[in-house]
């Protein structure tokens, strides 16, 4: 008996040993993922002069909120938060829709040629047709210089229609098959039997879309170039931060130093703005997030 004792003692004292040492490897990490946001924040929020001493880590040390009116005060920086947003909630949706139509029918046991469908698909995601012939596709289909460049080009994608397809595979046939017997169609079946089961993984995918569509500028700079009406966000910023980076040690740079706005404040303020929307959105879809991601893993 006293034998037993002690091997529960050190059992237990080993368990304790990895709780703890669990514990600070997760603080650490943790303090190591937000250290460059909360850096950022507080050099965004402080006066750009007093930022080239140093010394600024989690808090700033003369506060100002010059960065972010420079940032606000830009031309065609609200045009491009509209075109931006509307970019981002109708291309979500668009996308969501179309890759959900699409997966539950390859997701089907008796769709025919589903696997050679799929294959194709996976191709497309390593090989495409090029800059050059895209952009003259696009301006074929009178996509340029128009708003829906955003959005006709990403509603499908090979990859979200494949997650959403894993997870449709997971869901058992019987609840189709009860649905057929009561006399439901395959669109009724879709939209009230297999759509809110398949919530998690919708919530991923829209994740997924929302923060390319929010992220991107490329497109912008690509086909909307000379139309800006049609600017986003985060093309303006970067256009502002371009702008202060070629500045450098010039006249203009200086200029700004000796006031209270640097290229390296504005970059910061540039960036939370970026963001912020994503941080605000992520928490309310990351129980679904997770559950997305690894149920459709699991085979039993």
């Amino acid at each position: 008996m006293g034998q037993k004792e002690m091997k529960r003692r050190k059992t237990s004292f080993g368990d304790k040993i990895f709780t703890v040492c669990n514990v600070l490897f997760m603080i650490a990490f943790v303090v190591i993922t937000l250290y460059p946001v909360l850096n950022t924040l507080a050099i965004s929020l402080n006066d750009g002069t007093d930022a080239l001493r140093g010394g600024i880590y989690l808090f700033p040390r003369k506060f100002t909120m010059k960065n972010y009116i420079t940032v606000l005060e830009k031309d065609n920086l609200v045009t491009g938060a509209y075109i931006t947003v509307a970019r981002t909630v109708v291309g979500t949706v668009f996308s969501l829709v179309t890759n959900a139509i699409l997966a539950y029918i390859v997701s089907r046991k008796r769709f025919l040629f589903k696997q050679q469908l799929s294959l194709f698909w996976v191709v497309t995601m390593y090989v495409n047709g090029g800059m050059i012939p895209t952009f003259l596709l696009f301006k074929g289909l009178h996509l340029t210089n128009s708003f829906w460049v955003y959005v006709i080009p990403g509603m499908i994608s090979a990859f979200n229609m494949l997650v959403i397809r894993t997870y449709m595979n997971g869901i058992p046939d019987s609840l189709e098959e009860s649905a057929q017997l009561d006399g439901a169609g395959y669109m009724t079946i879709f939209w009230k039997i297999i759509s809110p089961l398949c919530k998690p993984v919708y919530a991923t995918v829209a994740l997924f879309v929302a923060v390319g569509q929010w992220n991107s500028w490329f497109d912008a700079m690509l086909y909307n170039r000379m139309s800006s009406e049609y600017t986003t966000l985060q093309y303006e910023l970067m256009k502002l931060l371009s702008s202060v980076t070629n500045q450098g040690n010039s006249a203009e740079a200086m200029k700004n130093a000796a006031g209270t706005v640097t290229p390296t404040s504005v970059r910061a303020a540039a960036t939370i703005l970026t963001m912020l929307p994503i941080v605000c959105l992520y928490p309310f879809l990351q129980r679904y997030f997770v559950t997305g991601l690894t149920i459709g893993g699991v085979k039993e």
